[in-house]
């Protein structure tokens, strides 16, 4: 049995969960997992169980326990740097690393006015200008990296890698809430899409039971 183990919350709403769930497995680290449905009368409970930050994701290896998706990814990367989960140029990477913290730390109305959901029909929604300026924001972002280290592949930066991960649920979002978006962040948005561990994930979210009324518009 793998000493990784990482608690999430539903995989059609949980955002959190989906960064360091995909950058671990598209990586190929071999991991266990456990979903926590969320907004339940004891999801508060359980979680707690887990960390005392009362969120998910958590990871465990062995008896150590790292929370929140950031540290995770990162610590996942320094355990096990054969993986590649951040790009190997020093330039690169730091690039990386500022974009992941940006996407972080910032994009609030977006993901306040479209939570992510794996299972919702495409369709065009009606969003403020605030939000508006994050998609334009992150489409900047995007093509900023493309065009400074993307040559290598589709992807943010060439090959998969942590910067990719932290953004997922975005993609997940401009393409289900109908977002009119350029056509190099709808090739970046497919390829993503196309990944196999977004196809597992994705393909589990629509299996889930649990219904969340209040994300589901």
């Amino acid at each position: 049995m793998s000493r990784l183990h990482l608690v999430i919350g539903n995989r059609n709403y949980s955002s959190w969960s989906f960064r360091p769930w995909i950058a671990m497995r598209q990586a190929g680290l071999d991991f266990t997992d456990e979903v926590i449905p969320l907004d339940r009368r004891d999801t508060k409970k359980r979680i707690l169980a887990h960390s005392g930050a009362g969120r998910v994701p958590v990871l465990y290896d062995g008896r150590l326990t790292v929370w929140e998706s950031l540290a995770i990814i990162e610590y996942v990367a320094e355990s096990f740097p054969e993986a590649g989960i951040w790009p190997k140029a020093k330039v690169a990477r730091a690039m990386a690393r500022a974009a992941a913290a940006e996407m972080h730390a910032g994009f609030a109305a977006l993901r306040s006015a479209c939570p992510m959901n794996m299972r919702r029909t495409p369709s065009l929604f009606a969003v403020d200008k605030a939000v508006k300026a994050d998609v334009r924001r992150i489409e900047a972002l995007w093509a900023q990296c493309r065009t400074a280290h993307g040559k290598g592949g589709p992807l943010l930066f060439g090959k998969f890698s942590a910067a990719d991960a932290m953004y997922a649920p975005v993609v997940n979002r401009l393409h289900v809430y109908g977002f009119r978006v350029g056509a190099a962040t709808r090739d970046y948005m497919q390829a993503m899409m196309a990944l196999p561990a977004w196809q597992e994930w994705e393909e589990a979210a629509r299996a889930e039971p649990w219904v969340i009324a209040h994300e589901d518009f």
